[in-house]
């Protein structure tokens, strides 16, 4: 999605990807809890004023290639996040 921009925030313990949206002062979030070399992926937050753009797919795809970037695996908490990993068969390696 041209304009959108993904930042990630957080510790050691905890953190989120933020979805910014050129133009707008909304943004989108997903957030994690660290466990060990596992990140619980607890909620997706799209505001609607930003939804229908797939905002919360990029979230999702962020989270998927730090993953694979870092070596941590993903536990899907979040329905959006458990509903991704069922349309993504190939993600299943990444699946805690």
């Amino acid at each position: 999605m041209e304009g959108l921009t993904i930042t990630r925030h957080g510790s050691e313990t905890a953190g989120e990807y933020r979805a910014h949206v050129e133009g707008s002062t909304h943004i989108g979030r997903l957030t994690w809890v660290q466990q060990g070399n596992v990140r619980a992926a607890e909620h997706t937050l799209v505001p609607p004023e930003l939804g229908g753009r797939g905002i919360a797919g990029k979230l999702v795809d962020a989270l998927i290639a730090d993953a694979r970037a870092e070596g941590f695996k993903v536990k899907p908490v979040c329905s959006y996040v458990v509903k991704a990993f069922e349309k993504h068969p190939e993600w299943s390696e990444l699946k805690a």
